[in-house]
């Protein structure tokens, strides 16, 4: 049975925020005292799982809710420049239309989020915005309470090893993208119930 409710990550899911992230990187990194990202690294990194990566980028830990902050203002000013992905708009609406029940749970603030989707906003219910870096599994609660469905009716759908880690702690299944920024092959590893390798695919098969 398909699930009766369909929650979306934000970041490398719906929104294609990558290269904005990687231009936006180097100020961070200056900021906070973080060593530079070598271009040829960045292939290497999309492989690793989400908690390796920040020890690759040697991120301490008391420096993230900073850094979060200062990437979440920066996102937010330049959210109406960046683009979703292809096809993203006419998946939303599609599910929407075929009776499954939409919302976002991101790290992403709620304003940013919604400049960003524009007219897709209208496909979309709850937007829980603002998940501390591996906190999303309380905002997939949130959604739950929002909505009063069940976990077992709920499918989450993201891009990153911390988006299937979310969904295991809240109890639902998970979808994996392939097309965001953790490679597929370190996804798969993961073993997701469900992977999608192009926004039609999900509607397809969530659709039936």
């Amino acid at each position: 049975m398909p699930p009766r409710l369909v929650i979306f990550d934000f970041d490398g899911t719906l929104a294609d925020s990558f290269p904005w992230f990687l231009a936006a990187l180097p100020a961070v990194a200056d900021r906070h005292g973080l060593r530079p990202l070598g271009s040829e690294e960045v292939a290497a990194l999309r492989r690793l799982p989400t908690r390796e990566v920040l020890r690759a980028l040697r991120v301490p830990p008391c420096k993230l809710p900073a850094i979060t902050r200062d990437l979440r203002a920066m996102k937010a000013a330049a959210a109406g420049g960046i683009p979703l992905f292809p096809g993203v708009p006419a998946m939303l609406a599609g599910l929407a239309a075929g009776g499954i029940r939409l919302a976002i749970a991101s790290s992403d603030s709620e304003a940013s989020i919604r400049r960003t989707l524009g007219p897709a906003a209208a496909a979309v219910g709850p937007i829980a915005g603002g998940a501390s870096l591996f906190g999303k599994a309380a905002r997939l609660r949130q959604v739950l309470r929002l909505t009063g469905e069940t976990a077992a009716a709920a499918l989450y759908v993201g891009d990153e090893t911390r988006d299937a880690e979310a969904a295991a702690q809240a109890g639902m299944g998970f979808g994996a993208v392939t097309w965001g920024f953790t490679a597929a092959e370190t996804l798969l590893a993961g073993r997701p119930g469900r992977v999608f390798r192009q926004p039609v695919e999900v509607l397809e098969v969530l659709r039936g």
